[in-house]
């Protein structure tokens, strides 16, 4: 059924959690980092507040999260996903992940809801650069000002283009298939359920249960990367 309906989209759209980058080997939030800091200091240094009030600390948690980036790649589910856009089955990928994965993988059409690790930004001028720049222990623009990784901390609010496209994506969708989400962290979890209400099939990949597993006309409860390439496979049987 899986491969039937992404053949026959007219309008596939792709919405990705934690779930795509641990299949990369990457630790989710609450476990990454090597145990170096407790999971509420984890939440604490994610926050305006210690940006603007702990900054040493704030960078030190951050290289750390930068370093754990650059040891892991995109996995076999990224490329596949990257390789459907190129084929023209795929029409864009929304993304809670910070990862910069799907653009590594070279999908173009990536709504990142919550930002990139792969890009740091002067917190006074805005000028971006690469998150090497932390790996190299730079930490301060040619203005003086502070650079910062460019994701939504806790404190800030969701960027609005990327949202406004996500929504506008699922509003176009006829297929809507969910990666690896719990889909519990709002306002990123109203995508899905937006694209639901608008006449989508709902499908949710996921090795646990989510909170609108109820909606989904089409539940399966497999590793990502794998349900993907068996998809690939009877595609190219069809």
């Amino acid at each position: 059924m899986l491969e039937e309906w992404i053949k026959n989209a007219n309008h596939l759209v792709v919405f990705t959690g934690a779930g795509m980058s641990t299949e990369s080997g990457l630790p989710d939030f609450r476990s990454a980092d090597k145990g170096l800091w407790t999971n509420e200091q984890k939440s604490y240094l994610s926050s305006t507040d210690a940006l603007n009030h702990h900054l040493e600390d704030f960078i030190a948690f951050y290289r750390e999260r930068v370093l754990g980036i650059s040891e892991f790649k995109p996995n076999k589910g990224h490329f596949l996903l990257a390789e459907w856009e190129k084929r023209g089955l795929l029409k864009g990928v929304i993304t809670q992940n910070v990862d910069g994965f799907h653009f590594l993988a070279g999908s173009k059409k990536v709504y990142e809801l919550h930002g990139t690790l792969q890009k740091l930004h002067c917190q006074t001028c805005k000028k971006t650069y690469s998150c090497n720049e932390y790996l190299h222990e730079v930490y301060v623009c040619a203005c003086g000002g502070t650079l910062r990784p460019s994701i939504v901390l806790f404190g800030e609010m969701l960027p609005e283009k990327p949202f406004l496209l996500a929504e506008k994506a699922a509003i176009a969708s006829d297929v809507f298939i969910v990666l690896g989400s719990s889909l519990s962290v709002s306002p990123a979890n109203q995508i899905p359920l937006l694209a639901k209400q608008t006449g989508s099939k709902l499908i949710i990949i996921n090795n646990e249960e989510t909170e609108f597993d109820y909606l989904a006309d089409l539940l399966i409860r497999e590793a990502i990367g794998q349900t993907l390439e068996c998809a690939e496979a009877k595609l190219n049987s069809i």
